[in-house]
This record gives C-alpha cells, sequence and structure tokens, in this order.
C-alpha cells in the first residue's frame, strides 16, 4: 500500500508557524484524472452559489506504526495476538503533524474560515468544511462542473482536477469531492417475488442433502435459502448465542436504504419465532433515515437485517443509516454535494469509544473509479477498525471480473487512464487488504457462482498473509492467461465465500427471493460474531481483523469451492480451483471446525 509518511524534515513545523501568504503563493496541481469515467458526461458549470462540503485529508505520519499493531495484534502465532488499540490509542497513530495542522488552519483561515465553522474528525485527521462552489474554486484553483450520468440520470457537481499553493501540497493528502465519480451501490441481484417461484418450505420431512460438514440439510434448502438452511448448511445448529456477554454485530445502510421493521418482525415470525418482537440500536450517521413507510423499504437493509439479525439472536445489534450524497438539482436551492457515504461513517464509528465486534457492508464500485488517494485513506481507516478489534467484511461485487459479460464484442470494461483499454475491473472497498472480502456461492454441493466478484487490486500491493495462497493459484494458470487484464502483483479478493442465491426475505409486506453478495457478506458476518460471541464467552478477546487467521490456519475449517467461474470483461472469468482463487476465496464455513480454532487461539 501507498500510504507515505510525510513527516522528518526539520523545517516542517518553521513553515507552519510563519505568516505565508497563501493567496499569493503559486498552486500547483494535487490531483488530476484524465476526464469523467465511462458513463458520465460533462454539461454546464456548477453555479457559484452551489454548496460543497468539502473534506479534506491531513497526513497520518505514524500510521506505519498502526499498521504493524494490525499486523500482530491479529496474527494467531504473534505473542501479542489479540491485544487490540483502544480508541485514544488509535487516535494518537493517526493524528497529523501540529504542524500541519497550523499550517492547515492558516490557509483556511486566509478565506475567512475560522475554527468555529470546521468540523474536526476524533483524530483531526479529516477537516471538514461547507462553502460555496466560487470559494472552493478560488481556494482550489479548478472549475467545477455539472455531470450527468447517462444510464442513471443522475448529476453531481465535480472537476476532473484542483491545485493548492505548493506549500500545503506535503500537508494535504487529498480534498473531496473533487475528482472522484463513484457510484457506491449496494450489490444485489434481481428481487423475485414468491409468486415468481416456489414458495419457501421452511422444512420438508422428504428428502435431505449431504452438506459439506458430512451432515444432513433439507432438500428444499437447493432453491429456497432459510436462516436454517444456513445453519444447517454451515454446521452452527447446535451454537446458541448470548444476548448478555458484550458481543454485538453491526450492518450499514446507505444511499437512503431503510430497513423496514414490520417486514422484519415478519420475517421473524416466518423464519426464527423466538427472535419475534426483538428490536435493535439504529443508528443515524451524517443525517441518515429512518423512513418505516412500507414504500421506502430497501431490497438491501432488509436483506442485512432480516439475516444478519434472524442468524445472530438474541445477540445485540446495531444498524447504521448513514445519508448518502444526494445528486445534484439544478431546480433546488442550493443543494449540498457532498462525498460518498463512507468517511462520514469512519468518522462516527472511529470517534466511538465502543463497537460492534463484527460489521458487514454490502456496498462498493469499480475501484478505478475511486481516485487511488481516496481508496488509500477509506482503506486506512478500515485498518484502523481492525486495529481496535473489529471484523470489518465487505461483499465482494456482483459482476465477476468485471461487468458480468462473457462477450468481447459487448463488454465495457475500459480503463479511465485515457486509453480505453479492456481490462478487468476489482471492486472497492472490497480489494482494500484490511477488510474481508465475501464471495458467493449457490446449490448443494456449493459451486462458486457466476456473479460473485473477484480477482486482484490495481491499487493495493499483495499482503504478505496471502502471498503463498494466490502465488498457488497463480501458478496453476496456463502461461499468458488474462495478460494485462489484471495486475498479477494485486491484493487478491474475494477472501471467503457464502450461499448468495435465493435468500428468502419478506419486502413490503410479501415474501421474495433475492440474490447476489449481499446476502453472502452478512451471512459470513453472522458466523464470525458467533466466534466472536464463543470467544468472549470464555474470556478471550474477538478475532478483529481475520485476514491473517483465515490464511493462516482458518482455511483448514472452511469447506473448499472447486467449480464455476466469474465471467465478464468478454471473458469467463477466473475458476474455481482447489485452495484459493478469485471467485469464491479460501471457501464456505464449517461453525464447528472454525470454533474449535477460535478457542484453541490465545
Amino acid at each position: 500500500m501507498r500510504l507515505i509518511s510525510l513527516f522528518g524534515l526539520p523545517f516542517v513545523a518553521a513553515l507552519a508557524s510563519a505568516a505565508v501568504p497563501f493567496k499569493g503563493c503559486q498552486h500547483k496541481v494535487k490531483e488530476s484524472i484524465h476526464g469523467p469515467p465511462r458513463g458520465w458526461s460533462r454539461h454546464n458549470p456548477a453555479p457559484k452559489h452551489h454548496m460543497l462540503e468539502l473534506k479534506i485529508a491531513l497526513p497520518q505520519p505514524k500510521f506505519p506504526e498502526l499498521e504493524q499493531h494490525l499486523w500482530e495484534v491479529s496474527d494467531p502465532s504473534h505473542p501479542r495476538y489479540g491485544m487490540h488499540l483502544s480508541k485514544e490509542e488509535t487516535d494518537a497513530l493517526t493524528a497529523p503533524h501540529p504542524g500541519t495542522l497550523d499550517i492547515v488552519n492558516e490557509w483556511l483561515a486566509s478565506y475567512g474560515l475560522a475554527e468555529e465553522s470546521l468540523t474536526r474528525s476524533s483524530a483531526n485527521d479529516w477537516v471538514t468544511i461547507r462553502v460555496p462552489v466560487g470559494l472552493a474554486e478560488e481556494m482550489l484553483d479548478t472549475t467545477y462542473h455539472v455531470y450527468k450520468h447517462a444510464e442513471t440520470g443522475e448529476s453531481i457537481v465535480r472537476t476532473t482536477s484542483y491545485s493548492l499553493p505548493e506549500i500545503l501540497h506535503n500537508h494535504v493528502d487529498l480534498i473531496q469531492p473533487t475528482t472522484m465519480f463513484a457510484r457506491f451501490k449496494a450489490f444485489k441481484s434481481t428481487l423475485l417475488w414468491a409468486n415468481q417461484v416456489e414458495a419457501p418450505v421452511l422444512s420438508t420431512p422428504s428428502g435431505t442433502i449431504t452438506g459439506p460438514a458430512g451432515n444432513q440439510v433439507n432438500a428444499s434448502c437447493n432453491s429456497t435459502i432459510t436462516i436454517s438452511c444456513l445453519k444447517q448448511l454451515y454446521n452452527a445448529e447446535a451454537y446458541n448465542t448470548s444476548a448478555t456477554n458484550g458481543n454485538e454485530l453491526g450492518l450499514t445502510a446507505y444511499l437512503g436504504q431503510y430497513a423496514n421493521n414490520m417486514d422484519l418482525q415478519q420475517f421473524f415470525q416466518l423464519e426464527n419465532p423466538s427472535a419475534y418482537g426483538s428490536n435493535y440500536t439504529f443508528v443515524s450517521v451524517n443525517g441518515g433515515l429512518n423512513n418505516q413507510t412500507y414504500a421506502a423499504a430497501g431490497v438491501e437493509a432488509n436483506l442485512d437485517t432480516q439475516f444478519g439479525f434472524g442468524l445472530t439472536w438474541p445477540t445485540p445489534r446495531t444498524f447504521y443509516s448513514t445519508a448518502g450524497a444526494p445528486p445534484f438539482d439544478p431546480d433546488m436551492f442550493s443543494p449540498t454535494d457532498t462525498n460518498e457515504p463512507y468517511t462520514y461513517w469512519l468518522d462516527y464509528v472511529l470517534s466511538q469509544p465502543l463497537l460492534p465486534q463484527t460489521i458487514s457492508t454490502s456496498y462498493g464500485d469499480d475501484e478505478q473509479t475511486v481516485p487511488f488517494t481516496y481508496a488509500s485513506r477509506v482503506c486506512a481507516g478500515m485498518a484502523i477498525l481492525g486495529a481496535r478489534g473489529v471484523s470489518v467484511l465487505f461483499s465482494s461485487g456482483d459482476y465477476g471480473v468485471g461487468d458480468g459479460n462473457p462477450d468481447p464484442a459487448t463488454q465495457v470494461c475500459y480503463s479511465n487512464d485515457g486509453l480505453n483499454v479492456t481490462k478487468f475491473l476489482p471492486t472497492f472497498p472490497a480489494a482494500c487488504p484490511f477488510v474481508t472480502a465475501v464471495g458467493a456461492t449457490v446449490n448443494i454441493p456449493e459451486t462458486a457462482i457466476f456473479f460473485s466478484g473477484g480477482g486482484f487490486s490495481d491499487y493495493f500491493v499483495r499482503p504478505a498473509y496471502q502471498e503463498v495462497a494466490v502465488s498457488e493459484y497463480l501458478a496453476k494458470l496456463a502461461p499468458g492467461t488474462y495478460e494485462g487484464l489484471y495486475t498479477s502483483y494485486g491484493r487478491g479478493f474475494p477472501d471467503v465465500s457464502a450461499q448468495g442465491m435465493n435468500f428468502s426475505i419478506v419486502y413490503q409486506g410479501e415474501t421474495a427471493l433475492v440474490g447476489g453478495t449481499s446476502c453472502s457478506s452478512p451471512t459470513f458476518a453472522s458466523f464470525v460474531s458467533m466466534l466472536n460471541d464463543a470467544r468472549i464467552n470464555v474470556g478471550k478477546t474477538p478475532l478483529g481483523f481475520l485476514n491473517p487467521f483465515l490464511y493462516s490456519t482458518g482455511y483448514t475449517a472452511l469447506n473448499d469451492i472447486t467449480v464455476g467461474n466469474n465471467p465478464g470483461c468478454g471473458t469467463e472469468g477466473f475458476n474455481a480451483t482447489v485452495g484459493w482463487d478469485p471467485i469464491s476465496g479460501l471457501g464456505t464455513p464449517n461453525f464447528e471446525k472454525l470454533l474449535a480454532l477460535a478457542l484453541s487461539m490465545a
């Protein structure tokens, strides 16, 4: 990862304390992109009065030290395994240099932005300001335009380049929204109403199938996935969680996705009657709403809460609703353009002294639509959560190696660097090396499903924890396979997988089936939460960042998936095989085996 320490030069603090006439300083380009990503087109200049909420990331000179802590507390073979850091400790390791705070404050003050108009993150490494486009253009020596997305009609205010006084370049990592066009979206496939398919059957006396753990699984699970199916399939029927030991599961929702409580209770009645009447903690982040009308019910939010909370009941649950970036509407009076929601969510959770031990998210976008600087900072935020003992899981994406299309004539996987060459499109944040990415399987016996997102990051190099597993996979590929389409030394994803098709949910009062890696992430996360529950019960710390454990010993307690491929970008994609592969990762959970391993560790 390119997370660079920018300090150590003796004159940095001196620069900060001197009066600097910023408005007379020469601006130098800080960040630029070749042009808007495919699908976006530039329209009129943005109105000067349109309000922007700019987030300014300040360098974290001690981040390498935090990263070292993360590796040590996450490695089961290290003496410090499980010794997670506190909020105060991670804040200290991500705080900017005092000289940086001084010089950035002085720059902001030169434009009339005093301390009372600034919002700072818990570690002071992010500063948020609200300014009109006209002032932002002066500060950043740029011109904002309205850009429109051809497919959705959505409009946003962005630019393709911005500049800062050269003296500030080592004191600011990035400023957004400027060059980021990412459309972070929920991962899910087509919703099918129950009257379009066979009605879900919770138990069928006639007919069972042998599951991967050797136990019998209800045959109906091959057509409809329920809570009971997942517990049977992944060998967790005998485990009961605690409501009082301090363990907690967190689920996130963005972009106006609302979990409907009436649907949730109806689902509990159908699939986990013991949970009927139970509730969860709702947390609004950055003005996130909790619209409980049926019309506002979100398929993704319903899926996450119904299966995540249903599988882990009575473990306490938290649902984070984070307001997304509103589209630009020229007919509205001065609407505010904000960033994608991850930084707002990270700002909030990292400011909290206590966090859920397991958190699942089912949103993302093509990595190349996210500027490298921004992806690095969001990824660093995930590392901070890991250092604090949180297991962070993300869906791997629903378009195979890129667009889900195997036809070379109609595929749309093109680079956004001006060369317009065909390339695989990895997913972010799934490709961040500090999260656990979850792919999807289908059927019993399980096979990797065609839409399961997977591949190799173009931004993040392969971390040491997966070097052996990924190198073994690459060695099996015929020489020249997909040459030039992917970065062979990049971080490989997904890490693991779980069922991802025909999940029976309740949506707007009706039973429906849904599929996608949005099913897989909360499912795998639920079993991780159960493992944390078991460790906490015997006085051990939670698992925290999972990947060093999974790649060192945890894989022995997973069901290896060896059949399937994930087409896209005019190819058949990657194949599942023995060991790790970029479609099913290391495999699906065998809870009893994972439990034994988890309890055997310090």
